[in-house]
């Protein structure tokens, strides 16, 4: 999701304790896609109540959230509103894809090829409405915030960076830093270790913190030139060019300044380029949000995941002591910003 220009940011790695009382704009879609992605059985099935609800994201939030706030941090998480339509083609590829792989995950069942059947049923995930709405009245009840954008999580996440309502986003895509992002935090949902596609090779899951201004000082661009390369190596909202990957991309656009003198010499077309740009610069955000933290509310974790979800009341109550006692660690700190 979102485009491929990682290998062109400057990455340092951060501990979890660096981020202490700082403030993180989490893209909400992404995170509860990593949630019901990872969070499964060993066959693929995500971890369901006795009514067959998926209650992966759940136990994502609320574990990890937890993990987070004892650590200082100050989770908020930004939900997506109403795609634009430029979105439309990428949408449709990845219902495609997800069904496609719905199709190949229960093939792989009815054999007992257990590695094939875990990464088709992790290609199967979707976050929909109903996942959404339990996620938010979740975050409520364990006093964590949340704010729905008007359009693309992201940019309402950079937005609120930009204002200084918060310190960072976090998100896995880099389409943060085409929405002005000045510093964005990626793998904050996951730890250990993660198997990479299609080899029996595991590498270690770390913390990484990447800066706008570090990225284009040390690439020789500016933000709106990083928005050129991303629309050459593609988006979603817009196919790249045949055959330029993001090196490549970054080459033309410096030899060349911007991406209308990039198409003139490589003869090509972007349908749209003009709204895409525009709405990389100028995307559609708002400023009705508040940020409040509070305490979590033990009845309520209780009677939501244990009596209507079937979690482990012994483990509920532990995340509650947890996010309690870190709640009211932090009350004086929190005086200071509200």
């Amino acid at each position: 999701m979102g485009t491929d220009i990682g290998d062109l940011l400057q990455k340092r790695k951060v501990e979890l304790s660096d981020l202490a009382n700082r403030i993180v704009a989490i893209d909400a879609f992404n995170t509860l896609h990593q949630f019901l992605s990872i969070i499964r059985q060993r066959d693929g099935s995500p971890l369901v109540d006795s009514n067959g609800k998926v209650t992966s994201h759940l136990s994502g939030l609320l574990y990890r959230t937890a993990s987070l706030v004892e650590a200082g941090i100050r989770p908020v998480f930004v939900f997506d509103g109403k795609p634009p339509d430029l979105k439309a083609g990428t949408l449709n590829k990845r219902k495609e894809v997800r069904e496609s792989a719905w199709e190949k995950w229960e093939t792989a069942k009815a054999e007992g090829d257990m590695e094939a059947a875990y990464k088709y049923a992790q290609a199967s995930s979707k976050v929909d409405h109903e996942i959404v709405e339990d996620a938010k009245y979740l975050l409520e009840i364990m006093g964590i915030p949340w704010v729905q954008a008007p359009s693309e999580g992201e940019a309402q996440a950079a937005h609120m960076v930009l204002k200084k309502d918060a310190d960072y986003v976090a998100s896995q895509d880099y389409d943060s830093f085409l929405f002005g992002a000045p510093a964005v935090v990626r793998n904050l949902a996951v730890t250990g270790k993660r198997k990479l596609p299609g080899k029996n090779v595991y590498v270690d899951v770390e913390l990484e913190l990447i800066e706008l201004g570090e990225t284009l000082g040390e690439l020789g661009v500016n933000r709106e030139q990083l928005i050129d390369i991303a629309i050459c190596v593609g988006t979603d909202y817009n196919k790249g060019l045949e055959k330029v990957g993001p090196k490549t991309a970054l080459k033309l656009v410096k030899k060349h300044g911007d991406i209308h003198a990039v198409l003139r010499e490589k003869g090509g077309e972007i349908e749209a380029l003009e709204r895409i740009r525009e709405f990389f610069s100028r995307p559609e955000v708002t400023d009705d949000y508040e940020l409040k933290w509070g305490k979590p509310d033990r009845e309520k974790l209780v009677e939501f995941l244990c009596e209507k979800h079937g979690f482990s009341r012994d483990r509920v109550e532990k995340a509650f002591e947890r996010l309690n006692a870190a709640s009211g660690g932090r009350q004086q700190t929190l005086d200071r910003w509200f």
